[in-house]
């Protein structure tokens, strides 16, 4: 596996593009008979008649769809060795049938490890904006990553 992206390369104040992803009533509906199966996430009639007004996706789908985009964009060639947890999510309006989500990811923090010198610790906030530019979603979470080893360049790539 090529490693591209370590912990040295996602600065404080970056943001990064991570992907769109449209909603379709099918996936909302078999991941909320799976994981969510609260009625306004799996009856059309009984969300219409919710605060809602209508079928919406579960947050936890949301998260999860945010989760695939930051893999595929940014830890799949990555030195990423997990997450600590979640310090937070926030879901700020509904994602709706048809709805495309559009995500950033912004780096709030960085921190070298002291203890172990080959990680550094991020604090990053996942932020989701729907087709109207409105934002539905943040979570904001730790990633531990392995850092550049000393005896390679930035730019160079490690094969491993």
């Amino acid at each position: 596996m090529t490693i591209n992206t370590y912990f040295e390369d996602l600065k404080v104040g970056s943001k990064l593009q991570l992907g769109k992803y449209t909603f379709e009533r099918d996936e909302i509906l078999e991941f909320a008979g799976k994981y969510d199966p609260q009625p306004f996430h799996t009856d059309d009639g009984a969300a219409r008649e919710s605060v809602f007004g209508g079928l919406i996706a579960s947050g936890w789908h949301t998260c999860a769809v945010m989760m695939k985009l930051l893999v595929d964009s940014v830890l799949h060639d990555s030195s990423s060795l997990g997450s600590p947890g979640v310090d937070e999510i926030r879901w700020l309006k509904p994602v709706r049938v048809g709805d495309t989500l559009d995500v950033v990811l912004v780096i709030e923090g960085a921190r070298a490890s002291q203890s172990k010198p080959d990680r550094g610790l991020l604090v990053m906030r996942s932020e989701g904006y729907n087709q109207n530019g409105e934002q539905v979603v943040y979570v904001r979470s730790k990633l531990l990553m392995g850092r550049r080893p000393p005896t390679q360049a930035a730019g160079e790539q490690e094969q491993v």
